[in-house]
C-alpha cells in the first residue's frame, strides 16, 4: 500500500497529549553484542543485518523467528572498513556501496570508496562486485523499487571530499594552526551547491553491471537522509544540504512516475516556539500505518546562522543528538514522545511488530548497542526494549 501525500500545504498536527506516555516493556529485543554507529543495515525476509561503521568489518544478524539466539555474528566484511556506506537488498543478496575509510591501514587519510560488495545471506559469504560507483555515495540513501535494480539519492562528491580529507589529515594542526583552520573554513564556508553532491537519481543493475541516470532531483542534493521504502515509492526524510546544515524537507519519489517527485509536509518544530533544524541520520520506518521518524543529529542555531548569510553555519555550535519522535498519519505530522536518549546514525527496520531501531551515536559520541521496538499506539509511540 502506497503512502498518500499532498504537495502544497505546510500544516502539522499540534503536539499530541501525553508526551510522557512512553511505555517500556519487559526485556524482549536483544541488544547488539557491541555498539554500532555510521554502519549499514539490511533486512532479508525476517532476518535483520547490522555491521560496518564503528563495528569495522564485523557483521551481525538477528533472526526474528529465533529471537532467543540473539544477534549472531556473520562472516566479516571482506573489504576495507568503512563508515557512511549504503546498503540495499535484492533477493538474498545485500549490496554495499561507497562509504569512507582508509584503503590501507597505513594511509594518512581516508577516501570515499567507489567499490561495491555483495553479501550472500544464504551462504554467509562476501564478494567484491566488478563495478565502480560513478559518483561518491558517502551518505547516500538507496532502495530497490522492483527487486531488480537499486536506486540512489544523494552522496558526497568524491573528488572534493577526498581532497578535503587529504588536506586536513596532512596538515599539522599544532605546528600550522592557521593553515589548518583555513582549510576547514574554506570547505565549510561553501554554498550548498558548491559541494557538487550527487543530484541525479542513479540506477544500478547487478545482472549486467550497468549504471544509469534516470532523472534529477528538483531539490537540493542532500545526504544522511532517512529513507522508508514501500513498493515502488520511497519517502526521504530530512538530511543535510551541506556539512552542518540540515533541511526539514520531506519528499517522496515514485519510480516510473511521469512526475516522480512530490513534496510532503516538513517535519514540525520539536517544541512550540522553536525551529525545526532538520536532522541527519534519523531512524525511520512504519508501524500500524504510521510513518515514524526518531532521533537524528543537527546543530541548533545553524539554520538561523545560514539564513543570516553565514555559510559556515555550524561554526561554534555543538552537535545535538535529539530524542524527539515524530509521526506522520493521514498526511499530517505530530510530535509525540521521546526516545530514552538522543541517538543518530543507527539502523532502522520496518517489521510486523513495528520499527526496530538498533545502535546509534550517543551525545558523548560513543556507539550504542541498544535495540528498541517503536510501536504506534494511536496517540503516541510505545518503546519496547
Amino acid at each position: 500500500m502506497t503512502m498518500k501525500l499532498i504537495a502544497s500545504l505546510s500544516l502539522a498536527l499540534p503536539l499530541l497529549a501525553g508526551l510522557s506516555s512512553t511505555a517500556y516493556a519487559n526485556q524482549h529485543w536483544p541488544d547488539l553484542p557491541e555498539g554500532v554507529k555510521s554502519g549499514v543495515s539490511a533486512q532479508v525476509g525476517n532476518k535483520l543485518y547490522v555491521g560496518l561503521g564503528s563495528m569495522e568489518q564485523r557483521f551481525y544478524m538477528l533472526d526474528l523467528d529465533q529471537m532467543d539466539k540473539g544477534w549472531q555474528q556473520q562472516a566479516d566484511f571482506s573489504g576495507p572498513a568503512r563508515s557512511g556506506a549504503t546498503a540495499t537488498v535484492l533477493g538474498d543478496s545485500i549490496y554495499i556501496f561507497g562509504g569512507s575509510g582508509k584503503a590501507n591501514a597505513s594511509d594518512k587519510s581516508p577516501i570515499l570508496f567507489d567499490t561495491v560488495y555483495r553479501f550472500d545471506a544464504k551462504t554467509n559469504q562476501w564478494e567484491q562486485v566488478k563495478t565502480k560507483t560513478p559518483v561518491g555515495l558517502l551518505g547516500a540513501a538507496s532502495f530497490s523499487p522492483d527487486n531488480q535494480q537499486i536506486l540512489f539519492f544523494g552522496g558526497y562528491n568524491k573528488a572534493y571530499f577526498d581532497q578535503y580529507l587529504s588536506d586536513i589529515n596532512t596538515t599539522d594542526r599544532k605546528t600550522n594552526p592557521t593553515g589548518w583552520q583555513e582549510i576547514v573554513d574554506n570547505y565549510m564556508g561553501m554554498k550548498p551547491l558548491d559541494y557538487k553532491w550527487n543530484r541525479q537519481v542513479l540506477s544500478f543493475n547487478p545482472k549486467n553491471g550497468s549504471w544509469n541516470e534516470i532523472g534529477q532531483s528538483p531539490y537540493l542534493p542532500n545526504c544522511g537522509t532517512a529513507l522508508v521504502a514501500e513498493g515502488e515509492s520511497a519517502t526521504l526524510v530530512s538530511g543535510e544540504i551541506k556539512p552542518g546544515l540540515r533541511t526539514a524537507e520531506v519528499k517522496q519519489y515514485r519510480f516510473g512516475g511521469a512526475q516522480p517527485w512530490s513534496s510532503m509536509h516538513e517535519l514540525p518544530a520539536p517544541e512550540a516556539g522553536t525551529v525545526q533544524e532538520g536532522v541527519a541520520g534519523a531512524f525511520a520506518g512504519k508501524s500500524n500505518g504510521a510513518l515514524i521518524v526518531a532521533g537524528g543529529a543537527n546543530f541548533h542555531g545553524a539554520k538561523a546562522a545560514f539564513e543570516s548569510g553565514k555559510m559556515f553555519a555550524h561554526e561554534g555550535l555543538s552537535k545535538a543528538y535529539n530524542p524527539e519522535i515524530y509521526v506522520q498519519k493521514n498526511e499530517l505530522w505530530a510530535r509525540v514522545n521521546n526516545l530514552p536518549e538522543g541517538l543518530a546514525y543507527g539502523a532502522s527496520f520496518t517489521t510486523d511488530d513495528g520499527v526496530v531501531i538498533a545502535g546509534g551515536e550517543k551525545a558523548d559520541r560513543s556507539a550504542s548497542n541498544k535495540v528498541y521496538l517503536l510501536e504506534w499506539n494511536g496517540s503516541g509511540v510505545d518503546i519496547h526494549d
